[in-house]
């Protein structure tokens, strides 16, 4: 069983009609997406950044966050995770 059984179904699938092939289709992107070098180097750095700032693992909801200059700050998970939300304009510091 996965780790999250909730995956792949996201209430805003079925609000935008999305057929099951279209969600397929989806998944199957994520996890190319998620599997390139690009995106394992992005993760793998702001992990990094996490245990060095201490807050890896120990569940106080906070996060590092890229910023536009190139930096890193704290940020909590809501903020930083929900960024790009409905209208996909990013508010990045």
């Amino acid at each position: 069983m996965p780790k999250n059984s909730l995956a792949g179904k996201h209430p805003s699938y079925i609000k935008l009609g999305w057929t099951p092939s279209s969600i397929a289709r989806k998944r199957a992107y994520d996890k190319k997406y998620a599997a390139s070098d690009k995106q394992k180097k992005y993760r793998a750095s702001l992990n990094k950044a996490n245990r060095q700032a201490g807050t890896y693992g120990n569940g106080d909801g906070k996060d590092m966050s890229h910023r536009k200059d190139g930096k890193m700050s704290l940020e909590s998970q809501s903020k930083n995770r929900g960024r790009n939300g409905q209208n996909g304009k990013s508010t990045k510091k």
